[in-house]
């Protein structure tokens, strides 16, 4: 097993492209790993696919249409967008993280790598079950011992709010790329986005956030 080599869980959007250059900061190796599951926002392939072209990334594309069957919700599926107090959004999809990072860690098996890095976040998270970081480390250690091997998972933002995400683009020296590269939005809008979405609204509130402070310091 190569020990600086990592698959990145990577969906064309803010998140997964800022642990995309934080993996390539801190491993000798990087491959990313995108998953089609019929996501309403399917531009976000697309975009995957450039970055990973345009950074010279060994690209994989999994079909994983089965998800789309199993677990219906308003990302899968031309519906509202419904957010209510106590309840998890109608964007939550079953399942998504823990199949995604089963399958990335087959696939890491495949390609000879240690490490699988997801940016899964517990600070700006929506509630979402499958982001806490409970949830992947103990998925670290069934997936090990479904394999008999040592993976290590990542989760470089798992403890950042959208502000301090900005402020490790910025880090990487990538801030301009993730913010006019990456799809967050809901709606496939590439950049800022709708604006409209909770994700597009979420976003915009970290950068707005991170270029006061920058701008002030």
């Amino acid at each position: 097993m190569n020990k600086n080599k990592a698959i990145v869980v990577f969906s064309g959007g803010q998140d997964s492209t800022t642990c995309l250059f934080w993996a390539m900061k801190n491993f000798d190796s990087v491959e990313a790993v995108t998953f089609s599951y019929g996501q309403r926002h399917a531009t976000e392939i697309e975009a995957a696919k450039e970055i990973a072209s345009d950074l010279g990334i060994r690209h994989h594309i999994l079909d994983m249409s089965l998800l789309n069957q199993l677990s219906p919700s308003a990302l899968t599926r031309d519906e509202e967008i419904v957010e209510k107090e106590g309840e998890l959004p109608s964007t939550f999809v079953p399942g998504r993280n823990l199949m995604f990072l089963s399958f990335a860690s087959v696939l890491a098996h495949q390609r000879d790598a240690k490490h699988i890095v997801t940016g899964v976040c517990e600070t700006d998270f929506s509630g979402y079950p499958d982001c806490r970081d409970a949830f992947v480390k103990s998925l670290n250690v069934s997936v090990n011992l479904s394999m008999d091997k040592d993976f290590v998972f990542h989760t470089p933002l798992m403890w950042l709010d959208k502000k301090e995400t900005w402020a490790l683009a910025d880090q990487l020296e990538q801030f301009d790329f993730i913010r006019n590269r990456t799809i967050t939005c809901y709606n496939g809008v590439k950049g800022d986005g709708c604006g409209e979405c909770p994700a597009c609204k979420l976003r915009l509130k970290g950068m707005n956030e991170y270029l006061s402070e920058r701008e002030g310091s």
